[in-house]
């Protein structure tokens, strides 16, 4: 394999076919590390990360530190209401200081779109972007393709091309959508986004999905995929839909919904799940279909793939 031809992982739309499979194809040998008894490879050791994580995360920052932890990097955590940012200092003038200490890549995470390029330009060092505003969220779509890649392409056998996914949600403010949607028709995936018209952009279409769809019943026979994201409840302040209640019967997975679903369609979410609105509990664990807790895992897999190609990784590693 050649140089990664990439310095950051910023927009997912920036990466070809052959450059996402590259990253599933790295995750996937690094899947060997993370099931032996000893998780660690000295990889990346010198190297030194930093967390830039200026909005609250659990999942995706203990995933990054994590991976970053099994390739022996060194890690500095960094954000929230310790950054200098908050004393008025700008962004810029924090990543000067921060690359000052000789730092080699940073992951940023940030409540505002942009600021992931922003750091890429002051700082001069592969950036990837951890989730940025109502914008993109990369590793994240790199995780949910590892996860049907593993259970629908390699244990089914059945190609990219031949998948048709459905996002169900809000999808006007998931920055999830903006980078798995690009990252699905890269593959070849046919992609339909659900919801209620109050949760849609004002032109869906600039999405790039091939279909929009209001009602779910309908679009679930269809589906060899349903991805639901989650219901943020911080926005609910401006009433998109009545009631959480009258939310989850309308676009809910329920138990009676998965009458309508294919006998192998896989349901997917980002998490965390807001149990009883997207998933009720038997869709939620349900051991053929649920493969939330795969997409956790990939996320450690698929985020040491990243940070290994970015910081120069190309002809195999010591495993």
């Amino acid at each position: 394999m050649g140089c990664f031809p990439h310095k950051h992982l910023i927009d997912l739309g920036e990466y070809s076919a052959d450059d996402i499979m590259t990253v599933l194809a790295t995750a996937q040998k690094f899947k060997q590390v993370n099931e032996r008894r000893i998780k660690k490879v000295p990889t990346l050791k010198g190297f030194t990360v930093v967390n830039m994580f200026n909005e609250p995360s659990t999942r995706t920052r203990s995933s990054f530190e994590i991976a970053e932890k099994r390739l022996s990097a060194d890690a500095l955590n960094f954000g929230g209401s310790s950054t200098s940012t908050v004393k008025g200092e700008s962004l810029a003038d924090t990543v000067r200081t921060l690359c000052a200490y000789k730092i080699d890549l940073i992951v940023v995470r940030d409540a505002h779109a942009g600021v992931p390029y922003k750091v890429a330009e002051a700082s001069g060092v592969p950036v990837i972007d951890a989730g940025d505003g109502k914008h993109q969220h990369p590793t994240q779509a790199l995780l949910d393709l590892y996860t049907i890649w593993q259970h629908k392409v390699l244990a089914e056998g059945v190609p990219f091309e031949k998948l048709h996914v459905g996002i169900v949600g809000d999808i006007g403010h998931s920055r999830v959508c903006g980078s798995l949607i690009p990252g699905l028709k890269t593959m070849g995936c046919e992609v339909t986004v659900v919801g209620p018209p109050t949760l849609m952009p004002a032109r869906p279409d600039v999405l790039g999905a091939d279909h929009v769809a209001y009602d779910l019943d309908s679009v679930l026979p269809q589906l060899d995929v349903v991805y639901m994201l989650r219901i943020q409840r911080e926005r609910l302040e401006g009433a998109p839909f009545p009631s959480l209640r009258e939310y989850s019967l309308l676009y809910g997975l329920t138990r009676e919904r998965d009458a309508l679903m294919k006998p192998d369609a896989l349901v997917c979410h980002p998490g965390p799940i807001n149990r009883g609105v997207e998933l009720d509990s038997f869709m939620a664990d349900h051991p053929a279909r649920s493969v939330v807790l795969d997409q956790v895992y990939a996320g450690v897999l698929v985020r040491m793939a990243a940070l290994y190609l970015l910081l120069g990784g190309q002809d195999g590693f010591d495993a």
